[in-house]
């Protein structure tokens, strides 16, 4: 089946670590038609806009993104295109598996837990304003029906990945109305996966669970603003946001990204890790029903850290980006001529 999957390059090392994550998803052998668009500061320049209908578009034909990391100015300058796009798009629930791998030293090497953020609101919806000089509002929104689908797409993605709890992460005993109607809606959604455990978490004190014992937790389920800290958070138990996959869903579109930046001190010279980003596309390979290509990447993948000897600079080693792709594409035609 041939797939068609809108790829935008990104700023900084985006193009670099895409262009390998591309060789490695092309050497699996799945038909793809790229369509290669662009956004942010690279668009502003070309089309007026941060995020051109042209690119929109493209996903909104294809359903399917994969994305490299955009650069978002601190302060001032244009909003964050990441918010833009997942609002154009209602990309409502952003999934975050956060699993430890082979030869990556961290804590918890068994580490397996899943992070479901809520997209679309909350204090991300960036509703500010100066109420006199010398202070600033900013609205934080919540609704049931956006505190509803999250928390259901939560449970049905543990019911489909064989997970066995969901947590929801909060701060109502402050915040009472607010973080209140989340937990309210995540346990009226609960009542329907009886199945599945349903518990839930003070935010601050599920960041020192989190620092303590990751291994209670399985799936989590947060408001935006707390889902994104959390995320980071849970990347750095397993060695940082070059490692950490991500994806974007909604109901007529997803994208999938690596979370970290786009790191423009390093950029162009050949040394990023494109590992989160290669995640993500595996990630992206299940989402279009390509399981075998993913499992097979992803295997290759696993025994190149578990080697340990083709590693990027990050990670202890001395590789470069396409040496890194390499490795894993040799691992795949092993493989294969292994089982021929």
């Amino acid at each position: 089946m041939k797939h068609t999957i809108t790829l935008i390059p990104g700023d900084g090392i985006g193009p670099e670590i895409i262009a390998a994550t591309v060789r490695i998803i092309e050497a699996t052998g799945v038909d793809i038609e790229w369509q290669t668009h662009i956004l942010g500061a690279l668009a502003q320049e070309k089309y007026g806009t941060t995020l051109p209908e042209s690119t929109i578009e493209s996903i909104k034909q294809n359903k399917v993104a994969l994305k490299g990391p955009q650069m978002t100015p601190i302060g001032k300058g244009f909003t964050s295109v990441n918010v833009g796009l997942r609002k154009s798009l209602d990309l409502y629930a952003n999934v975050r598996p956060i699993k430890a791998l082979p030869g990556i030293p961290c804590r918890n090497p068994e580490l397996d837990l899943v992070v479901v953020r809520e997209n679309t609101e909350d204090l991300y919806l960036g509703l500010e304003h100066v109420v006199v000089p010398g202070v600033v509002e900013s609205i934080k929104i919540i609704t049931e029906k956006a505190s509803t689908r999250i928390a259901q797409y939560a449970f049905e993605y543990a019911v489909a990945n064989g997970r066995k709890k969901v947590t929801a992460v909060h701060k109502a005993n402050i915040m009472k109305l607010s973080d209140g109607l989340f937990l309210e809606c995540f346990y009226n959604v609960a009542k329907n996966f009886p199945q599945i455990e349903a518990d839930d978490k003070i935010i601050d004190n599920c960041c020192m669970q989190l620092v303590m014992r990751p291994e209670q937790f399985d799936v989590l389920v947060l408001e935006n603003l707390y889902g994104d800290i959390v995320s980071d958070l849970c990347a750095g138990l397993i060695g940082g946001l070059g490692l950490a996959p991500g994806a974007n869903i909604g109901e007529q579109a997803a994208v999938f990204e690596a979370v970290h930046g786009s790191a423009p001190d390093i950029a162009g010279q050949g040394i990023a890790n494109p590992t989160a980003i290669l995640m993500s596309g595996l990630l992206m390979l299940r989402h279009i029903g390509e399981h075998d290509a993913a499992n097979r990447a992803e295997t290759a993948m696993l025994a190149v850290f578990a080697e340990g000897k083709v590693l990027t600079r990050d990670l202890g080693g001395t590789a470069r980006t396409e040496e890194f792709a390499n490795a894993i594409i040799q691992k795949m035609k092993a493989s294969g001529a292994a089982n021929a």
